[in-house]
């Protein structure tokens, strides 16, 4: 079995989080976009998808600058 230190886990801790940050922010935007294309289809229209993708975009954004923050607090 292999022995992961204390030191290379506390190193490896922060790449993990990023890692899981960016994919939490692409699905947020990818889950917004099948909203709004849904929602364009269901409504006959053309501005929904448009709307919430970018909807999406600033609270995935958001999102990831309140999670740093957090993280970056809790380091020092």
């Amino acid at each position: 079995m292999l022995k992961v230190s204390k030191k290379q886990k506390k190193q490896l801790n922060p790449y993990v989080r990023f890692t899981s940050i960016a994919i939490q922010m692409g699905l947020t935007i990818y889950l917004g976009n099948l909203l709004g294309e849904w929602l364009d289809e269901k409504y006959n229209t053309t501005y929904w998808e448009t709307s919430i993708s970018l909807l999406a975009v600033f609270i995935a954004i958001y999102s990831v600058i309140k999670q740093v923050i957090n993280f970056t607090n809790k380091q020092k």
